[in-house]
């Protein structure tokens, strides 16, 4: 069983210290679109023909979140120069391992074309689609495994977590918050340390946090992407979010149709309970949270807060005049 981590660098150590030093990547996106096109069947084949040329030793495949350009896939990306093969199909497989990952030759008939030159481009940073984005929220997804806390911890994962458990009072974490200027992002643009600090002041005893992660609008996928492709960053803001307004429970209202969401969800809370990231005594700080998935039907009314709460509680969601 692993050891509990209490400061995250400590599972950043781990991860270093069991990758040996200079092993390529084949990185194979396995967000929802692309597992739907044939990129598990993809990472296999790869797996299969690196064990072929001999070089499990010197490259490791593995697979990542959505990368972001969905018409593309089934696609992978080798690390040495972040070298994007996209709409791979079984045959190619051996053609990339043999002529890029054996003969050091990036596979030029099979990179991506530029829509408007058709000229091949190597690198997923010069694809125009790519190339002005300056991500936040998502800045890990299509970049590390979405199935290994590991990879989350060695990004500085849950260090944010146990800065606010440790060292700050709730109150500084809102604080904090409302100086960032963060605001929710349906379309209210409602102020989040606003909403936190009515929460902190709210009375009762029992608090909850919840993530509404339903959205009802046809191929939506907002969030859907970070929850399949980043769960972790997930946990750790509810997890900070709970200490912020004194709640020990949490749900994430996921609906039933996204469920690769769902089980990287479960998997994420199962192994950040292991390492002692979650649940009681949360980082050796003290602080109890539990987490809880709630599947829904898929009613587009529960993207509404009032709603989804009654879902959660059993009953129709249906909103309710606040």
């Amino acid at each position: 069983m692993p050891e509990p981590v209490t400061a995250p660098a400590e599972g950043a150590k781990v991860k270093v210290a069991s990758s040996p030093g200079g092993r390529r990547r084949v990185s194979v996106c396995a967000g929802t679109a692309c597992v739907f096109a044939g990129s598990l069947k993809i990472k296999d084949e790869f797996e299969a023909q690196v064990a072929a040329a001999g070089l499990q030793d010197d490259v490791e495949v593995s697979i990542i979140g959505c990368h972001g350009l969905c018409s593309q896939g089934p696609l992978a990306v080798v690390s040495d120069g972040d070298t994007y093969y996209p709409r791979l199909k079984l045959k190619d497989v051996r053609t990339v391992v043999e002529e890029h990952l054996v003969g050091g030759r990036v596979v030029e008939k099979l990179l991506y074309k530029d829509p408007a030159t058709g000229e091949p481009i190597a690198c997923a940073h010069d694809i125009p689609f790519y190339k002005a984005q300056r991500r936040i929220a998502l800045r890990d997804v299509g970049v590390i495994n979405p199935e290994s806390i590991d990879e989350y911890l060695a990004r500085g994962g849950y260090e944010a977590a146990r800065k606010a458990l440790t060292s700050m009072k709730p109150e500084e974490i809102v604080e904090e918050v409302l100086a960032s200027g963060l605001r929710g992002r349906g379309g209210a643009g409602f102020p989040t340390g606003m909403k936190w600090k009515f929460a902190a002041a709210s009375p009762g005893d029992v608090k909850y946090v919840i993530c509404n992660g339903d959205e009802g609008d046809p191929g939506a996928f907002m969030d859907a992407s970070i929850m399949d492709g980043d769960p972790h960053a997930v946990l750790e803001g509810m997890l900070i979010g709970s200490y912020a307004i004194g709640a020990h429970e949490g749900y994430i209202y996921v609906r039933a149709e996204y469920p690769l969401a769902v089980k990287r969800l479960r998997m994420a809370i199962a192994a950040a309970e292991e390492r002692g990231l979650l649940g009681d005594d949360a980082l050796g700080s003290g602080w109890d949270f539990h987490l809880k998935i709630k599947e829904g039907a898929g009613a587009f009314v529960c993207g509404e807060e009032t709603a989804l709460i009654a879902s959660i509680e059993g009953r129709r969601g249906m909103p309710r005049t606040r």
